[in-house]
């Protein structure tokens, strides 16, 4: 007698849902059958329906809604983060529509743990911005900027709703010499689920970015929050740039 895996079931709809999104039968945005109908559908529980849906959830092609149900994830957003490129500018060129929302702009005093970081005066002043980013009416990155103020005084005067990056460029001369980048997935909490209209603990990707002008000095700390299934990390990495990397991340590394 052959004894199936206990986990074959689960991966039969994993596979069934897959071919459905791969021949157009259910489009980008579209959102899924309920839990309900698709149990019924395939005969199976619905502890063994999140199996197979959290499986394609991983992959990317699908997300959860905050109390919505499940939807077709539309086309990711191809991202280089090691490109001085502004979301607005790549993000359109890929004939997409973004959109930024400012939720909070406030001139403060840098916090102990930031300024140790950057190397500023324990009392030193800078620019704390806060976004939310969109792409054609779906939000999909939430995005914490810190600027020292002598890089860049007087920024909070400027239009914080279009491209920072064209706005230091234009207004103040300033382009990031060197940038540090981490990557790493995380969890979202309660708020930046809500924000980015996704359940609370969905999986996301934290980038952080410290930048550097010419001297070498930290002028801009970064923090973005992506929602997984929107963007796609691509790098270009050449013969003098392969020596330093410790492997070349495949393709779909961060989708």
């Amino acid at each position: 007698m052959t004894i199936k895996p206990a986990n074959a079931q689960y991966l039969r709809i994993h596979h069934a849902l897959a071919t459905d999104l791969g021949a157009g039968r259910l489009l980008a945005g579209e959102r899924f059958p309920t839990e309900r109908e698709l149990a019924e559908r395939f005969g199976c529980t619905r502890v063994t329906l999140r199996q197979a849906l959290q499986r394609l959830e991983a992959e990317g092609v699908i997300y959860r809604g905050h109390r919505r149900g499940w939807f077709v994830s539309p086309a990711p957003i191809a991202y280089d983060p090691t490109r001085v490129t502004g979301f607005m500018e790549y993000v359109s060129a890929q004939g997409r529509e973004p959109r930024t929302e400012s939720l909070l702009a406030e001139r403060r005093q840098a916090e102990p743990g930031l300024a140790a970081r950057m190397g500023l005066d324990a009392n030193a002043w800078v620019y704390h911005l806060e976004r939310r980013r969109w792409v054609d009416g779906r939000p999909v990155l939430l995005e914490t900027n810190v600027l020292t103020e002598a890089w860049c005084p007087g920024l909070l005067d400027m239009p914080l709703g279009s491209s920072l990056t064209e706005t230091l460029r234009q207004r103040y001369q300033r382009v990031q010499a060197r940038s540090e980048i981490t990557l790493k997935p995380c969890l979202l909490d309660d708020t930046q689920g809500q924000l980015l209209q996704l359940a609370s603990g969905s999986g996301g990707l934290m980038l952080e970015r410290l930048c550097r002008d010419a001297n070498g000095t930290a002028v801009e700390y970064d923090r973005e929050y992506w929602r997984p299934d929107a963007v796609e990390i691509r790098l270009e990495v050449g013969p003098a740039q392969g020596s330093s990397l410790l492997g070349r991340l495949p393709e779909n590394s961060f989708q």
